[in-house]
């Protein structure tokens, strides 16, 4: 809708039924977590998490392809999507944060440095060091070694950041007005998208096969799968995200000057690629 008028969207039945499906996902979450049952509780959330969002998702195509969004709309997408984003490098921030903690304060003070270094009398013969094989609590086992970063690591960075360059010439095709290029440009973003995730699959079955590196391996295996898994589960929803984008494109959605669900996409993607540099570097290498 264009001119002065604001767009108010009908009455909707999808927040509600939303915040009931990931209410159901955390209760089985809870009892999964808690009393070791619950698996089909959360299933039947997750379930109902993605059905309404794909039902969603479709109502809000269905309003912008019938021209009801003005420009204030617009701005309130983008505004959305940025505080969304925004969320997500706090969520990232949170796990790097307890990575950095460990290693600069927690491990010294273990081995008595620094100023709590009187924690070093609960395991006086342990001596810090990242990775961190040899936890100091002997229940607690260690990874047998660590991945080296100059293979499916490397790999993988080479994957998302190629990923990267390939969305950008798909979306300045997109401006330009050539379609057919980017179509084919942003299905070789989906495929090495998809690609990222079957390597990491990979690593993580040499990981646990191999190098002992298990959720359970100490504060190491616990941190490299928190941080590492939330971001290939994040990699997984950009793939599919971005699929769906190429779906359009063929389908004739978008033109020039009209077109935030690739931008919002992309910006997206560009975020998760950002987040794998970092892992990369603090995770694997340093």
């Amino acid at each position: 809708m264009s001119g002065g008028s604001y767009y108010v969207p009908a009455t909707s039945k999808w927040p509600i039924l939303g915040s009931l499906a990931l209410g159901l996902m955390m209760i089985g979450a809870g009892l999964l977590m808690v009393h070791g049952r619950g698996t089909p509780v959360l299933a039947l959330g997750m379930l109902g998490v993605i059905a309404v969002m794909a039902l969603w998702f479709r109502d809000v195509v269905r309003e912008s392809r019938q021209g009801l969004y003005d420009d204030q709309m617009d701005r309130s997408f983008r505004w959305g999507m940025g505080w969304f984003i925004f969320s997500e490098v706090m969520f990232f921030a949170a796990f790097f944060g307890a990575l950095f903690y460990v290693r600069t304060f927690a491990l010294p003070w273990l081995d008595g440095e620094g100023a709590k270094g009187v924690a070093a009398l609960l395991w006086p013969d342990f001596t810090a060091s990242w990775p961190l094989l040899n936890p100091p609590d002997p229940a607690v086992s260690g990874p047998d070694a660590v991945l080296s970063p100059w293979q499916l690591p490397l790999v993988n960075t080479l994957i998302l950041v190629t990923s990267s360059i390939t969305l950008t010439v798909a979306h300045e095709a997109l401006k330009e007005g050539y379609r057919r290029t980017c179509r084919n440009w942003l299905a070789g973003t989906v495929f090495l998208g998809f690609c990222f995730i079957c390597v990491q699959a990979f690593e993580y079955y040499e990981a646990y096969a191999h190098y002992g590196l298990t959720l359970d391996a100490g504060i190491y295996g616990s941190l490299f799968f928190l941080l590492t898994g939330f971001h290939g589960v994040h990699v997984t929803v950009g793939a599919i995200v971005l699929a769906v984008i190429l779906w359009r494109i063929q389908q004739g959605h978008f033109s020039g000057d009209d077109h935030f669900g690739f931008e919002a996409a992309a910006w997206y993607w560009h975020f998760v690629d950002v987040v794998w540099v970092g892992l990369f570097l603090f995770v694997y290498v340093f």
